[in-house]
């Protein structure tokens, strides 16, 4: 099923994600449920839920009726991790003072 999978994410979603400076990367399939993660600009866009259900979930479930669900996996790189730890500290200390 990854095989199929892979390949409407490449024909079909993909290039409607390419489109609006995004991306998208397969992490898995169990019982039905996809994993995806959304990469560039797709990964901070505020309609990402509506994206999965409207765009990869529709797309996925058409060609491949056994799809339950398309969950959206969220993360944070380094960059972001870091960020958000040097904004919490200088909110902290400034607390403190």
């Amino acid at each position: 099923m990854k095989d199929r999978i892979l390949k409407v994410i490449e024909e079909k979603i993909r290039p409607y994600l390419n489109s609006h400076n995004g991306d998208i990367e397969f992490l898995d399939i169990r019982d039905g449920i996809v994993k995806i993660r959304f990469l560039g600009e797709c990964s901070s866009c505020i309609s990402a839920k509506y994206t999965v259900k409207d765009i990869v979930e529709t797309s996925l479930k058409k060609e491949i009726p056994e799809i339950k669900e398309v969950q959206l996996i969220q993360y944070m790189d380094e960059e972001m991790i870091s960020m958000a730890k040097k904004i919490l500290s200088k909110k902290i200390l400034s607390k403190k003072i």
